[in-house]
């Protein structure tokens, strides 16, 4: 998986407090990558595009 162009963005759910936050790269061609801001380096979840819109919708309705 080619994350060179990745342009992460933090959630905007996430606090200044260096708490849990997660960081969401969704300018890649075919994917969104997600991962742990605290790890950069770590491991990233990759979703279809379709498959985060649903996500995310579904979410939004909590």
């Amino acid at each position: 998986m080619d994350l060179s162009n990745a342009q992460w963005r933090k959630s905007t759910r996430s606090n200044t407090a260096g708490g849990d936050c997660v960081e969401v790269a969704d300018n890649l061609p075919d994917m969104v990558a997600v991962r742990d801001s605290k790890d950069p380096a770590g491991p990233v979840l990759a979703f279809a595009p379709t498959t985060w819109k649903a996500f995310v919708g579904f979410a939004k309705q909590r």
